[in-house]
């Protein structure tokens, strides 16, 4: 076993730490910022595999991740929900990869349909509230062990341990020489729920990318994904366009009061880096580059992070 330091701490983070004390080694998380200030507490929570490479490998992850979510949705602090929802298509072809694996799913009809789809498949989910979720991981982070620790860190040098797992995001890129990850600006709207409880995605709607993700208390509205910018500001023109074609798709959502607005920064990267690699003569593993997908995948590659840790002795 092993003296690992994980540093970052939203959802690739924790999970990371946590399949790592589970699996016996001593474990340290090292974060910038807490959990709930985390990009990771930005997302809407659907577990759908968006905007990540590779497909072949991202089912895998992915598939682990979904039993996962599943097994734990029935304890009511885990953030954790079934949700049935509409996953729209526009394509005169859909591409429907990542349904493999999933049963429980059906051809979506007209009635579910917004105007212009041509298609569009009914699939029961895990619909994940961040917040609540990342609470959650960090106590049972925190029950196995796993010392949370604050600290910006701005060179593997200032941190301890035999093994440096890094699950930073966008900064994963500044501390691993040779790993690019590079940003996707998503802007969302929060209202508060008026008794939704399915969900809807339609990424090619001509207003502009939609998803309606129902939680208990409030709907994350969305959305935009903007490659290249640091801008983390909401735009208020952009806040409205999200709200206005939201209610126009979910008119429940009518006279639902708007709670705010979101922004977070997507780590995009060609393919997920999971990998060890030598800095000054300690490895260290990555695990980023998980684009839109990261409560999607998170579980799927925090087992294969214990993997490549094992291999190392």
């Amino acid at each position: 076993m092993a003296d690992v330091t994980v540093v970052g701490g939203g959802v690739i983070g924790l999970t990371s730490a946590l399949r790592l004390a589970r699996a016996g080694h001593r474990v340290a998380c090292v974060r910038d910022l807490p959990a709930s200030a985390t990009v990771s507490a930005v997302a809407g929570g659907l577990w759908f595999p968006y905007h990540v490479e590779p497909r072949e490998r991202v089912l895998q992850w992915g598939a682990v991740t979904r039993r996962e979510l599943t097994s734990v949705a029935a304890d009511p602090d885990a953030g954790v929900a079934l949700r049935a929802g509409v996953m729209v298509e526009r394509d005169e072809v859909p591409d429907r990869w990542w349904l493999e694996g999933i049963d429980e799913w059906r051809e979506a009809g007209s009635a579910d349909l917004p105007q212009g789809a041509r298609s569009g498949v009914v699939v029961r989910l895990p619909v994940v509230t961040m917040p609540v979720h990342l609470a959650w991981l960090e106590e049972r982070c925190r029950a196995a062990g796993v010392s949370l620790d604050t600290a910006s860190v701005r060179t593997l040098d200032e941190v301890s341990g035999e093994v440096v797992v890094v699950a930073a995001g966008l900064r994963t890129a500044d501390l691993v020489p040779g790993v690019v990850v590079e940003p996707s600006r998503g802007q969302v709207a929060l209202l508060a729920n008026p008794g939704v409880s399915r969900w809807l995605v339609d990424p090619g709607s001509p207003a502009g990318l939609t998803y309606v993700l129902p939680h208990p208390s409030w709907v994350v509205c969305g959305g935009t994904d903007v490659e290249g910018t640091l801008d983390e500001r909401p735009d208020p023109v952009v806040h409205a366009a999200i709200v206005e074609r939201c209610r126009s798709a979910v008119p429940e959502l009518r006279e639902a009061e708007v709670l705010g607005s979101r922004v977070g920064l997507r780590p995009l990267s060609a393919s997920v880096s999971l990998a060890v690699s030598d800095v000054a003569g300690r490895p260290v593993v990555t695990n980023a580059g998980h684009g839109g997908a990261g409560v999607t995948l998170a579980w799927g590659c925090a087992g294969e992070v214990v993997a490549l840790v094992a291999g190392l002795s």
